[in-house]
């Protein structure tokens, strides 16, 4: 038995379960009971999943080695927007299946003066795109906005980092490239996920030469877990920005062949679409709930919204005094579904469709609770309606790194490349493995992406547009300062896993390593199915089927990491998702 530090006292059986017990602060029964319940989490309450101390900086993401390279930073003099570029090109090397150079992202820093920046290296369409590029004989391909040439949006990841150590950081660039070259020149011991997504699209893979020198054994095979995977291309990319800067990835010799390829197999990305490229900084999004502030990011991002739209419904129920763990599923789930509902119809770019900033209004997320009833489930036939739609608008596979530094910066990044390996492509002699983010398009009214996502006018393709996305960096404040910072990897199930993560610190007190750790669910309205990892007790899941909710059970699924702080002790703690291989350092 021990005491987390946050109230209540957690206690691992002989058979493994963990068991919430009596609240020292006042939690009560129910809360204590409805924590049991949710916390019967199994072999997902692994010791990978422990929190971690430190006093003067704090990191965790996806992979040990990122971890240790932000830490290493840290630990040198650089701060935390510093030690979230050294993560990600890190990241980009180690976990490159997740993310990368060749991809986007949406940086959310925190500064020390107390000012937010959201950073948006979402990827854009090519200029030669077209609404309908993915129509054969009047019906959509998804396979080619999934995999291979047309895939490919332009990277934005690079042009998000730069900016943000020019502006933030006390590091350069060059300084951060150079060792993440040198990881990649060495090469390192390939883990069980980089092993398993290698597996899964190896057919796909294959297909390209570049790539399959790569990933492939010398006998054909995907390497395995334990096998050493040495990238000397990539090393010689990352020190060839080191050295010229990003005009050599934008402008020069990356960027003309990048367009030579794309030009002699049938793309449509272009050397001027490289050099056309900028990282756009938006206007964070910003709601409370219970008291604490909820910093998010903005559209092309769907995350911060509906992260904020699904609180703002929540904060109408009294979720801590819930002790049937099948009511607070039900009604989490149903404010999860009119959320997705409204992305569906609303939400894409605003440099290019208007989209209203009613939809995180307390007033209209109080409309949308009236819908919600706990004796069965709610009929969303289609989206709501906020106020001042048309006026009032917002201007203009993945992975998650938090840190924090006692400076008072703080950082939420996710990255991207979409889904595993992004459209498999490596332009020859690069390393670089390029996105398939026209895949977060919506290629043709009704048709799903990868994701199971249907999107409407909003999210339709145009040149230099950036495609929606439900990556959702989060920092939340309280009483003025960062308390929590936030994210995670899996699609649209990257809002739910957000948002629950902040309910369990929120509602019920929870430390980062007991929030991310309970079992998950997800509600993207279509498909109409709740998503529910099979650590949630079989009596919850049935009476959740009898109020008509139909369930997809699986093992587990996303990757969530997250930083904090007590104010109590003054002190940062951080975790990494126990479903993934990741790690969280602090100093």
């Amino acid at each position: 038995m021990r005491n987390n530090g946050e109230g209540f006292e957690i206690q691992r059986t002989a058979s493994g379960e963990t068991r919430a017990l009596s609240s020292s602060v006042g939690l009560g029964h129910h809360v204590a009971r409805l924590l049991l319940v949710l916390m019967t989490c199994g072999s997902l309450c692994s010791s990978q999943g422990a929190s971690v101390i430190g006093e003067r900086g704090i990191a965790a993401t996806g992979h040990p080695l990122a971890t240790e390279a932000a830490i290493h930073v840290m630990k040198t003099g650089g701060n935390a927007i510093d030690a979230a570029v050294a993560a990600a090109l890190t990241l980009g090397v180690v976990d490159g299946h997740n993310s990368g150079i060749g991809g986007g992202c949406f940086l959310l820093v925190h500064l020390a003066n107390g000012s937010v920046a959201a950073i948006d290296g979402r990827e854009t369409a090519p200029a030669a795109a077209s609404r309908d590029m993915y129509l054969r004989s009047g019906k959509a391909e998804t396979s080619l906005s999934q995999t291979g040439p047309l895939a490919v949006g332009v990277p934005g990841a690079l042009a998000a980092y730069q900016y943000a150590l020019e502006h933030y950081g006390k590091r350069s660039l060059k300084t951060l490239l150079l060792a993440a070259a040198g990881l990649a020149e060495q090469g390192f011991a390939i883990n069980r996920h980089y092993a398993g997504a290698l597996a899964a699209t190896a057919e796909e893979l294959k297909a390209f030469d570049a790539s399959r020198a790569i990933f492939f054994g010398s006998d054909g095979s995907p390497f395995k877990p334990g096998d050493t995977l040495k990238q000397p291309d990539l090393a010689q990319t990352y020190r060839a920005i080191a050295e010229q800067g990003l005009p050599w990835f934008y402008r020069g010799p990356f960027a003309r062949a990048a367009g030579d390829w794309m030009s002699t197999n049938g793309g449509l990305l272009g050397t001027e679409d490289f050099r056309k490229y900028e990282a756009k900084i938006r206007e964070p999004v910003r709601t409370t709930y219970r008291g604490c502030e909820i910093v998010g990011f903005s559209p092309p991002s769907s995350g911060g919204v509906h992260v904020a739209q699904i609180l703002n419904i929540l904060e109408n129920f009294d979720l801590k005094s819930m002790a049937n763990s099948a009511n607070f599923i039900h009604i989490v789930a149903e404010a999860m579904k009119l959320a997705f509902a409204d992305r569906a119809y609303w939400l894409g770019d605003p440099d290019f469709v208007p989209v209203p900033r009613g939809l995180v209004s307390k007033a209209y997320a109080a409309k949308l609770a009236k819908q919600i009833r706990m004796d069965g489930i709610a009929q969303v036939e289609e989206h709501g309606r906020p106020e001042g739609a048309k006026e009032n608008i917002f201007g203009g596979h993945t992975t998650h790194f938090s840190t924090a530094d006692a400076e008072g910066n703080w950082v939420a990044c996710t990255a991207t490349i979409n889904t595993s390996f992004g459209s498999k492509i490596v332009i020859p002699g690069s390393g670089v493995v390029l996105n398939n983010q026209m895949d977060d398009f919506s290629i043709q009214p009704g048709v799903s992406n990868f994701f199971g996502l249907i999107g409407a006018e909003a999210n339709a393709i145009a040149p230099g547009k950036r495609p929606l996305s439900s990556m959702s960096p989060t920092i939340v404040l309280k009483d003025g300062k960062p308390i929590l910072s936030v994210g995670a990897a899996g699609g649209p199930t990257i809002i739910s896993q957000t948002v629950l993560a902040i309910i369990y610190t929120i509602d019920f007190g929870m430390p980062v390593e007991l929030a991310l750790a309970q079992p998950r669910f997800h509600h993207q309205w279509r498909p109409d199915e709740l998503k529910i990892e099979r650590a949630v007790p079989e009596e919850v899941r049935r009476e959740l089927q009898k109020r008509g909710h139909k369930l997809a059970i699986v093992g587990s699924f996303g990757a969530a990491q997250a930083v904090g702080r007590s104010s109590a002790r003054d002190r940062f703690s951080g975790a990494n998702d126990p479903r993934g291989e990741g790690k969280a350092q602090g100093y």
